[in-house]
């Protein structure tokens, strides 16, 4: 790290793949440490993992997971097949965020369909974590950085995220911070390197 004239250097090491929590018999995988920090959601793709979505927790991951598990099934979340985005396709069997009567009378109609189809996201999901501490600001940048930079990429890795999340990037008073991705697999999308 430099001391003067230069941005600090932080090394984020990205432990998994783990599994969705109560999903782990089913995917004979690691259960999610019981740790803060920030976390990402993927599939497998070609050589490595797709990103879905990055997400941060000040409180054990499980219990951030089950909050999760419940907006997925409840229709809160959109839901996707999970069979497209391992081919690197985002085709939505539901698009959450937001309820009309009209759209609460389809939920209810397509329940079952929509149900089975999140069960299967959340069964196919690896998860990837980072612990960088519960510094609020630390996590939101890391997480904000990530998003941003998946929104920026060629297809597939831009096309999958969601888009329109409540995202919280460097302010101007903040001084940039260099961040270096660190991970066993390959994590398509994510910069070796990135500013947050």
């Amino acid at each position: 790290m430099c001391m003067t004239h230069c941005e600090p250097i932080i090394e984020v090491v990205w432990t998994g793949p783990y599994c969705w929590p109560e999903f782990e018999t089913e995917n004979n995988s690691r259960p999610l440490p019981r740790q803060p920090g920030v976390y990402l959601q993927t599939v497998e793709y070609q050589d490595g993992y797709l990103i879905y979505c990055a997400g941060l927790t000040r409180r054990s991951a499980p219990i951030r997971f089950r909050e999760h598990t419940r907006k997925y099934v409840s229709g809160d979340y959109t839901v996707l097949d999970i069979a497209a985005m391992q081919q690197g396709v985002r085709r939505e069997i539901w698009h959450g965020w937001g309820w009309t009567p009209e759209k609460r009378a389809d939920f209810e109609v397509r329940k079952k369909e929509i149900l089975d189809a999140a069960i299967k996201q959340l069964e196919g999901f690896h998860i990837f974590a980072a612990d960088v501490g519960t510094g609020p600001r630390i996590l939101e940048r890391l997480e904000a950085s990530i998003m941003c930079n998946l929104y920026e990429q060629p297809s597939p890795f831009c096309d999958i995220p969601d888009r329109g999340m409540m995202l919280s990037p460097r302010w101007e008073s903040e001084a940039p911070i260099i961040v270096e991705n660190k991970c066993t697999a390959q994590l398509h999308g994510l910069p070796p390197r990135m500013e947050i």
